[in-house]
């Protein structure tokens, strides 16, 4: 699958977030890379303050960011549905931390 095709279902798998919720996302940025260095497998990551855990002293700071890994999500699919599939699970699950839910509570929702 070309870069450019995966981009566009991370872009797919943004716009299935309700418009509610997609307004309350604030300070994110989304990347896509091929992998984690540290962790190779990785699907995708959130680093940042979760929405629910800011305050006052948030102000000004930079951007959270979600990375999606490319070469790591095309290692676990097996079809281009397989992949549309994942990079949907795998951004909500991102997002879901940066509106505070733990990953805990994310695979009793089944978005593991």
């Amino acid at each position: 699958m070309t870069r450019q095709r995966f981009d566009e279902l991370v872009g797919d798998a943004l716009d299935l977030i309700p418009a509610d919720l997609a307004s309350a996302i604030d300070n994110v940025v989304i990347l896509v890379q091929d992998r984690n260095a540290d962790e190779p497998d990785l699907l995708g990551l959130y680093e940042g303050v979760a929405l629910t855990e800011r305050d006052s002293w948030y102000g000004g700071s930079l951007p959270d960011t979600i990375t999606i890994y490319r070469k790591a999500l095309l290692d676990v699919c097996d079809s281009e549905d397989q992949v549309v599939d994942e990079v949907a699970i795998t951004v909500i699950h991102e997002i879901a931390h940066h509106f505070g839910i733990d990953d805990d509570r994310l695979h009793e929702l089944g978005w593991a």
